[in-house]
């Protein structure tokens, strides 16, 4: 990493990020408690996912076919989520908003914080997106849902991008989404399977630019599976295929196991293990996700 950060900006920053993770746990905790806060209530309980780094609705990793919160075809949800991770020698923190309007539009925000736990140097990335479901449902009827979404992705701090080789510090992702669920799948259990196709140039989700001295533009497959033990809790598995457009760092599949609770369709919490591999130049990056996510 090359981007320095005075001591007291990376304090500043800690302090700023740890108030807006409190923030968010007191909105979670205020919509479990209070029912009359929710507004879309019309899908089964934990139908409507979490929310991935990038923001919108979907998983940690990836993004899913459904769209965020729990909107049938008359209503509109919105979505607040925050997730921290903490790897080998870096720590990511998220924060996004989202907007459903009528199952049909979704409509997102996301910033992610990245820095590195030796220097405390940080990049930080803007990402705007929008989802449309083409057709089909979750769960009834013969097609599963599909979905387009297109990701605009900027980063405000462009210089270790520039330094690595990148060719743009901004960039866009399209992608389409198929998944379905089945409410009496293996053993007995609600299974649900996910499967993407990325159109994208993004090196690191963005977090080190776009494009590169040995690669660009490609199609690329992520995935996602998970069995629901009963009504409050599900366990998966996500993965997620990723470009290795710089000769200078070198970048990895990413896959994750997480374990989900849905105490009420106004809250969720996410908890996972990530491999990463190798992530800005450091190798064997693993550690642990945690997301909370609060619905209206």
């Amino acid at each position: 990493m090359t981007m320095n950060v005075s001591e007291l900006c990376n304090v500043n920053d800690q302090t700023i990020i740890r108030l807006r993770l409190l923030l968010l746990l007191f909105i979670s905790s205020a919509l479990t408690l209070s029912s009359s806060f929710v507004q879309a209530d019309g899908k089964l309980l934990g139908t409507a996912g979490a929310s991935p780094v990038e923001g919108g609705g979907g998983g940690g990793l990836i993004p899913w076919a459904m769209l965020a919160g729990y909107a049938t075809q008359d209503e509109w949800a919105g979505v607040a989520a925050v997730s921290h991770t903490d790897m080998t020698d870096f720590r990511m923190n998220s924060l996004s908003v989202a907007a459903n309007y009528h199952d049909r539009v979704e409509l997102s925000f996301g910033r992610i914080d990245f820095r590195s736990k030796a220097g405390g140097d940080v990049t930080r990335q803007n990402v705007a997106g929008l989802k449309v479901r083409l057709l089909g449902d979750l769960i009834y009827g013969d097609e599963p849902v599909v979905s387009v979404g297109v990701q605009y992705k900027s980063l405000l701090d462009t210089d270790t991008a520039r330094a690595s080789g990148a060719k743009d510090t901004t960039g866009t992702d399209f992608y389409v989404s198929a998944a379905r669920v089945w409410l009496d799948g293996l053993v007995d259990r609600t299974v649900l399977l996910n499967a993407n196709l990325r159109n994208t140039e993004a090196n690191q989700l963005g977090l080190l630019g776009f494009g590169g001295d040995e690669g660009g533009r490609e199609w690329l497959f992520e995935g996602a599976a998970a069995v629901y033990l009963d009504r409050y809790w599900a366990v998966g598995v996500e993965y997620r295929e990723k470009p290795d457009n710089l000769s200078a760092l070198r970048e990895e599949d990413w896959a994750g196991i997480f374990v989900a609770y849905f105490p009420s369709k106004s809250v969720s919490v996410t908890a996972a293990y990530l491999n990463l591999g190798d992530v800005a130049g450091e190798s064997n990056q693993s550690g642990m996700y945690l997301s909370t996510q609060g619905s209206f």
